[in-house]
């Protein structure tokens, strides 16, 4: 498993943290970051030879991409592929490539939960070039998942997080209930041994949930993560 991290949008420290991760996560500007900060991003991730990944989000600055927004068919395929052009346009003076998608935020959380907001995802992804994969989140039962994806011959990357409490369900607990984000290191540590020892995480309510991921996600925006990355990192060894 890779270490991933959101980084370009304008909170903690990219240029420490960019040493202890596998995969990069570039906000592409509608939730966050614009030319500059993508760049900059860009440029870390070529010097620490870290693998460039967009994460496009509903246009919503004010929200930081956390409300999902109602869009019309086609609408949410187009945003995916304009934010992704751009950060690929960027890599492409910089010496690298958009390797995956990562939708932020809202729009993750609606992939995940609505089948026509995925299957538009995978429309939008299908036809970028380098034939990039999608990140989604790692489920107990990813089957249908991998038989839509593989319907538009998108590769998946299913992720994992260190710093997040699941719910009963698999799901992430709400960022507004308390614990919901980890705080300590000792809690991200614990979660990723297990994860990687026993595939599997321990939910709020103490029930052992199988998960096979191909990557760990610690999230920028949380300063207790950016501590704990080395220490993921050595764990991980990636």
């Amino acid at each position: 498993m890779k270490l991933n991290a959101d980084v370009g949008e304008g909170v903690g420290n990219d240029a420490a943290l960019f040493q202890w991760i596998g995969m990069a996560n570039i906000a592409c500007g509608y939730h966050a970051g614009d030319l500059e900060t993508m760049t900059a991003a860009v440029q870390l991730a070529v010097r620490y030879g870290v693998a460039v990944g967009a994460h496009p989000g509903y246009r919503d600055r004010d929200g930081f991409g956390r409300r999902s927004i109602a869009h019309f068919p086609g609408e949410i395929k187009q945003l995916i592929i304009e934010q992704a052009k751009a950060l690929e346009g960027i890599c492409q003076r910089e010496g690298s490539r958009v390797s995956y998608i990562k939708p932020h935020g809202a729009l993750y959380h609606d992939m995940m939960a609505r089948q026509d907001v995925y299957e538009e995802i995978l429309q939008a992804v299908a036809t970028l070039p380098h034939c990039p994969a999608l990140m989604i989140q790692a489920r107990q039962e990813n089957e249908n998942d991998q038989k839509v994806a593989a319907r538009y011959r998108v590769p998946l990357l299913f992720e994992a997080f260190a710093d997040r409490a699941y719910t009963a369900e698999g799901g992430l607990q709400d960022r507004q209930i308390e614990g919901a984000v980890f705080s300590s290191q000792d809690q991200m540590i614990d979660q990723v041994l297990q994860l990687r020892d026993q595939g599997s995480v321990t939910t709020v309510c103490g029930k052992t949930l199988p998960l096979k991921a191909d990557s760990v996600c610690v999230h920028g925006d949380n300063e207790a993560s950016i501590e704990a990355a080395k220490k993921l990192y050595q764990i991980l060894g990636s």
